[in-house]
């Protein structure tokens, strides 16, 4: 009865408190919550699937202690280091991403911040893809300043993506060379100038069932349009390369409940899909209405024609492009 009323709120506009957040989180009845997260995900998103692709634009060497992080200087990861991915390339990537149905790009860039220099070349980019395509174009840059997103704004960039990674009480158990303000003041700045904002996170790092539950309350106060959930896949090499793999029923649940919470918000997947995919299907009736396809920054990810196969089969009608009045 208790996931029933719960749902019921939702589907009637009122959020869930955090207490009953909690209670869902540990309730027993587990099928029932997600088949209850999926009416609430039909509800607020249709059976519609938006997927999005990246492009790792600058490799390595960053500065930041992310213990999970291949990227960061702090490990002894095999991946391609480069300062910046050839230009060309980059266009010719969401060329071909829109062309297969994916209609959301973003270039992705390792390192606390952007360098001025890089940013106007990429925002080259940015403007060059726009002028070709009508594809929608994001951005992973890092703790941008205000005037730095501006020029993202000006090149097209419609969303900005900043994980806050996980519950602010534990990230500083995960980072120390930054905090979870500084990446709320960067979602501020993207707010303010009228972006849309990707943020969510990892989830098998070390945090509690009740700090996932913070996470999403985070994310709903944040009004996060977008949430990328992320399983950790261990690299060897890192300071998670041992970390203990989440439970099946965990993940579900987590997918679950973010949608409890955030039941207008596009739940998306995200890094670690490989280490779903004998539940994927059931994730895909847990509430979850996103998807991010193709390759990850420093791993391969999945066959963007597979992954519409398994979308379309599983019920969903793959998101297709809005062009503006002007465009059509």
């Amino acid at each position: 009865m208790m996931i029933e009323q719960l749902k019921e709120k939702v589907l009637n506009g009122v959020a869930i408190t955090e207490a009953e957040a909690l209670q869902l989180i540990n309730t027993g009845n587990k099928e029932e919550l997600y088949a209850a997260a999926d009416e609430i995900r039909k509800a607020f998103k249709g059976n519609e699937m938006e997927m999005c692709s990246i492009l790792n634009a600058k490799s390595g060497k960053c500065t930041q202690d992310c213990k999970w992080c291949s990227q960061s200087m702090f490990h002894n990861s095999n991946i391609e280091e480069y300062e910046l991915v050839d230009l060309k390339l980059a266009e010719q990537q969401a060329q071909e991403n829109m062309e297969k149905g994916v209609y959301r790009f973003s270039l992705v860039t390792s390192g606390r911040s952007i360098s001025n220099k890089n940013l106007e070349q990429l925002c080259s980019v940015y403007k060059n893809i726009k002028k070709k395509n009508p594809i929608h174009l994001c951005a992973s840059m890092g703790l941008l300043n205000r005037s730095q997103l501006e020029k993202l704004v000006e090149s097209g960039v419609e969303h900005y993506h900043c994980n806050i990674e996980t519950a602010p009480s534990f990230f500083p158990q995960v980072v120390s060379s930054h905090t979870v303000e500084e990446k709320i003041r960067t979602i501020r700045f993207a707010q303010e100038l009228g972006m849309g904002v990707c943020s969510g996170g990892i989830i098998g790092m070390g945090e509690s069932a009740e700090q996932r539950v913070e996470m999403a309350l985070t994310l709903r106060d944040l009004e996060v349009v977008s949430i990328p959930i992320n399983i950790l896949t261990p690299v060897e090499g890192t300071k998670m390369e041992g970390a203990k793999q989440l439970s099946d029923e965990e993940i579900l649940t987590t997918f679950a409940v973010f949608r409890f919470i955030n039941p207008t918000a596009n739940i998306r997947l995200a890094g670690g899909r490989n280490l779903i995919s004998h539940i994927q299907e059931k994730a895909l009736k847990a509430g979850v209405s996103a998807a991010l396809v193709g390759d990850y920054l420093t791993t391969i990810g999945t066959n963007i024609d597979q992954d519409k196969k398994i979308f379309t089969n599983a019920g969903f009608k793959l998101t297709q492009l809005e062009l503006a009045p002007e465009a059509k």
